[in-house]
């Protein structure tokens, strides 16, 4: 499973490149408000960083409008692509830019018809947000199970975004079932690398090394 950073903070961007782990990276209005550069240097940072996919949410809400903004988000760097939110006119935008190589990542996935309707349309990738339907008691991770059945039977190419992590047990959830991708915060990229007996075995060590004769 790959994984991506859901971040647009350029430093946690290029700590956890440096792991070695990091295969792309997903952003959002939300995540972009809080960098103080503008947003086109922040994706070209960004991309730069990773030579992975780098994930630039339109805002427009028209399909021809989307498909404009569209076009000068992937021209910033080769490796960006397009989050667009599920909807009519998103798929619509899809479409076209699927027809012209541009890819396409179809973002606020809360159900199997919606990954289904995207898939079809030409989506290069669909985000389930897993994290907001635990938080209103319905079962984020079945959604990827049904997402990642439905796309084997039909042998589909779009690849699952597993989002709106809120925890390592959901990264291992979504490696368990077959998804693609998990996209996830630093904090919880930070939390996969530690485990308490590690950190114990560790000072153990260090411990006895200092007892030995040199």
């Amino acid at each position: 499973m790959k994984l991506f950073l859901d971040s647009a903070n350029l430093e946690e961007i290029r700590e956890v490149a440096s792991w070695g782990v990091l295969d792309g990276v997903t952003t959002n209005p939300s995540l972009c408000s809080k960098e103080s550069v503008t947003f086109e240097d922040n994706i070209r940072a960004i991309c730069a960083l990773t030579p992975g996919p780098v994930s630039a949410e339109c805002v427009s809400l028209e399909a021809d409008e989307i498909v404009v903004e569209a076009r000068s988000l992937a021209r910033i760097a080769p490796n960006v692509a397009i989050k667009i939110p599920i909807g009519v006119e998103g798929l619509k935008a899809t479409k076209a830019l699927h027809a012209e190589g541009i890819a396409v990542n179809m973002t606020l996935v809360f159900s199997t018809g919606q990954a289904l309707l995207a898939a079809k349309a030409g989506a290069r990738f669909v985000s389930p947000f897993i994290g907001r339907l635990d938080d209103i008691a319905e079962d984020g991770m079945a959604l990827v199970e049904e997402i990642v059945q439905v796309f084997e039977n039909y042998r589909l190419e779009t690849e699952v975004i597993v989002a709106s992590v809120r925890h390592p047990r959901h990264v291992i959830d979504a490696a368990r079932l077959g998804a693609d991708i998990a996209t996830v915060p630093y904090g919880v990229m930070a939390k996969l690398v530690r485990h308490p007996l590690t950190d114990i075995g560790v000072e153990r060590f260090l411990a006895d090394w200092r007892k030995v004769k040199k």
